[in-house]
């Protein structure tokens, strides 16, 4: 599906319409996890197969993600995070339920330079609803992002890690580290190829069970459609490396409302 895709828009990014430039810049700034768009994005993830078999793991996060003028020369995101999960069992019972929600929150110049940072704190709320996700756990620590844009490319990391600092008695406890790479290859007209996995750690977790390392690539289009900008992807990611218990593969697929800034 992905090689029809891209046969489709290999085309305009030879000669562009001011509507299809529009779109690309728009595309790499929702790209910017410290842009100065408002996004509303619903990520639904499908976690299937390994020691799931042919059950699914199923999980949408909500993820609002908020620019808020500082200064004249800083800026504030506000970026959170709260997902809905339904979680198969091996009696099968499924349960559902919200999960803990996260806040993180970005410092960055108002103007950005060829490297664009962002760095804050991050906090993690006890909220979970559904048993096999309860935490009880209080937690907080720093995110960190930096990238830089060059022609269609747009490249960087984000990366996250929270400690608890108070725990009802909740296992696992929230003692998690995440390294998101990304690098969007733009092709115009609001096309893009994505690689954006989440490699997380669980440092609470026995050796050999700490790590989930995802192996993939996706596609975005960012258009205007009933005249409102958004995003639309898919991507599908392998588990090269999973804890024990964890889903074999993962496919993604994301809609994003865009509020560009006038």
């Amino acid at each position: 599906m992905v090689a029809a895709w891209l046969a489709g828009v290999a085309a305009p990014a030879l000669a562009q319409t001011p509507e299809e430039t529009d779109t690309t810049a728009l595309a790499k700034k929702t790209q910017n996890p410290v842009g100065d768009v408002t996004t509303l994005p619903f990520q639904f993830n499908f976690n299937t197969g390994g020691d799931l078999g042919d059950q699914t793991l199923f999980n949408l996060n909500f993820q609002p993600v908020i620019p808020f003028k500082l200064t004249d020369n800083w800026s504030m995101i506000a970026r959170t995070i709260v997902p809905v999960s339904s979680i198969p069992s091996a009696n099968g019972i499924s349960y559902s339920g919200v999960g803990d929600i996260q806040e993180q929150l970005f410092v960055t110049l108002a103007h950005p330079r060829r490297f664009i940072w962002g760095v804050g704190p991050m906090f993690s709320f006890p909220t979970a609803t559904a048993s096999p996700i309860k935490t009880g756990t209080w937690a907080g620590g720093f995110s960190a992002v930096g990238l830089t844009t060059a022609g269609p490319w747009v490249v960087g990391a984000l990366i996250t890690q929270v400690w608890p600092m108070s725990d009802a008695g909740g296992e696992p406890e929230t003692n998690t580290f995440l390294l998101q790479p990304f690098v969007n290859y733009n092709f115009g007209g609001g096309w893009a190829l994505a690689y954006a996995p989440n490699i997380t750690a669980n440092w609470d977790a026995i050796d050999g069970n700490r790590w989930t390392v995802p192996v993939g690539l996706g596609i975005t289009r960012t258009t205007v459609f009933s005249g409102r900008p958004m995003s639309l992807g898919v991507q599908y990611y392998h588990n090269a490396k999973k804890p024990d218990g964890a889903a074999g593969q993962l496919l993604r697929i994301t809609v994003s409302l865009l509020y560009p800034r006038k």
